[in-house]
C-alpha cells in the first residue's frame, strides 16, 4: 500500500481526492492522509513517518508548499513531493524543482494525468526502496563473506566462476582457543559467544595486520589464509602476535579457571583456492583445500597450548627471521611418514 499525504487549504479536495481514487482506496492500493496546512503536514509526517509521497499546493497560511519541500527534503529526504498548483509559470516550476519537487501539475487537476504522475512516482520510489534493501543486504552480507572471495568472483560472469578454481602457493595458519569447552560447560550461551567473539576479534585484527584473511571460523578455532610476497613469515608474525595478546589475558574467572590460550598449526605450500560445495543446493565455500592445509590442521592438533608449530620445510624458510626450536619428528594423523617439526618461539 501506497501512503499518500495531501496538502492543500482547501478542505473539500479531501471528499474529491476520495472519490476519484476510492477504486484504489477500497482496494488497499493507496492510503490517502490530509491536511490543510505546511505544519499540519510536518506534524502529519511525524505521526506517519512511513508516508511515500506528497502531493502539495504551493499557496497555503502558517506553512506554504515550498517551504514545506524544503523541510521535508531534510528530514524524510525519501519522501516525493509532487506540486499541485495553480500558478503554474516557470518561476514556481524552477522554485519548486530546486528544492527538490519530483513533479509538478497545475490546477484544475486532471485527476487521470496526475494518476498517472502518481504512478510513475510511486514507481521510483519503490527502486529506491528496491536499490536501499540491496545496500543493505549487501552489507550484512559482507559480515559473512571474506574480502578475498568478493575479489575472486568479481570481474567474473558468476555461473562460469561459481566451481572455478586456481592452485596458489599461500600459508595457511590453524588457530585454536585451547580448553574453550571448559568455559562452555559452565557459563551461559550469551556469555560464551559474546567471550568467543571478543577473543576471534582480537585474533582477525592481527591476522588482518598481516594482510591476511579469515577463511573460516571452526567452532573455537580460525583458519586463516596468507597470499602474496613472504606469505609465510607474515603468518608466523600474525600468530606471534596472536599468542602474545591471548597470553596477557589474565585468567576468566575463579569458577572456571579458564585462562585464554592457544595452540597453532602453520603450514606453507601449494594448495587449491576456490567455491567448494553444492552447486544444485546453492550452498558453497570459498576455501583453500590440499596436503598443505591438512598438515596445518594436524599440526594445530599436535601442539600444546602457546606452542605454535611449523613444518622442518618451512623453518629452514624463515630461519634467520624468527627463533626456533626443533621439536624432533612427530606422527601425524593420516600421514603415513613422520615429519619433523620445529616450534616458533619468537
Amino acid at each position: 500500500m501506497a501512503k499518500i499525504l495531501v496538502v492543500d487549504d482547501e478542505e473539500d479536495l479531501e471528499m474529491l481526492f476520495r472519490q476519484k481514487y476510492r477504486q484504489k482506496i477500497r482496494a488497499g492500493e493507496y492510503e490517502m492522509l490530509f491536511a490543510l496546512n505546511g505544519q499540519l503536514a510536518m506534524d502529519t509526517l511525524r505521526d506517519h513517518p512511513d508516508v511515500d509521497m506528497i502531493l502539495s499546493d504551493i499557496n497555503m497560511p502558517v506553512m506554504d508548499g515550498l517551504t514545506l519541500l524544503s523541510n521535508t527534503k531534510e528530514k524524510n529526504p525519501l519522501v516525493k513531493t509532487i506540486i499541485i498548483s495553480a500558478y503554474g509559470d516557470m518561476e514556481n516550476i524552477r522554485k519548486a524543482m530546486n528544492l527538490g519537487a519530483f513533479d509538478f501539475v497545475t490546477k484544475p487537476v486532471d485527476f487521470q494525468d496526475l494518476e498517472i504522475t502518481i504512478e510513475k512516482t510511486l514507481s521510483y520510489i519503490s527502486q529506491i526502496k528496491d536499490t536501499l534493501q540491496a545496500m543493505r543486504e549487501n552489507n550484512i552480507l559482507r559480515m559473512y563473506v571474506d574480502e578475498t572471495v568478493l575479489n575472486f568472483m568479481g570481474g567474473k560472469e558468476i555461473e562460469s566462476a561459481l566451481m572455478e578454481n586456481e592452485t596458489i602457493d599461500a600459508t595457511v595458519a590453524f588457530i585454536d582457543l585451547v580448553g574453550f569447552t571448559k568455559i562452555s560447560e559452565n557459563e551461559d550461551p550469551n556469555t560464551v559467544v559474546g567471550l568467543l567473539n571478543e577473543y576471534f576479534d582480537l585474533m582477525v585484527r592481527e591476522i588482518i595486520d598481516q594482510k591476511g584473511s579469515v577463511d573460516k571460523f571452526i567452532g573455537d578455532a580460525v583458519m586463516a589464509v596468507f597470499l602474496g610476497p613472504d606469505h609465510l613469515s607474515r603468518a608466523i608474525n600474525a600468530c606471534l602476535a596472536i599468542r602474545q595478546k591471548m597470553d596477557a589475558i589474565p585468567e576468566y574467572s575463579t569458577k572456571t579457571h579458564f585462562k585464554p590460550q592457544v595452540s597453532i598449526g602453520i603450514n606453507a605450500g601449494e594448495m587449491v583456492s576456490g567455491n567448494i560445495g553444492s552447486k544444485s543446493l546453492k550452498r558453497l565455500d570459498y576455501t583453500v583445500i590440499g596436503d598443505a592445509v591438512n598438515i596445518a590442521s594436524r599440526l594445530q592438533s599436535a601442539a600444546n597450548p602457546s606452542q605454535i608449530l611449523i613444518l622442518d620445510r618451512c623453518a629452514e624458510m624463515v630461519k634467520d627471521k624468527f627463533e626456533l626450536r626443533p621439536v624432533g619428528e612427530m606422527n601425524l594423523k593420516n600421514k603415513a611418514n613422520a615429519v619433523t617439526v620445529f616450534e616458533v618461539l619468537a
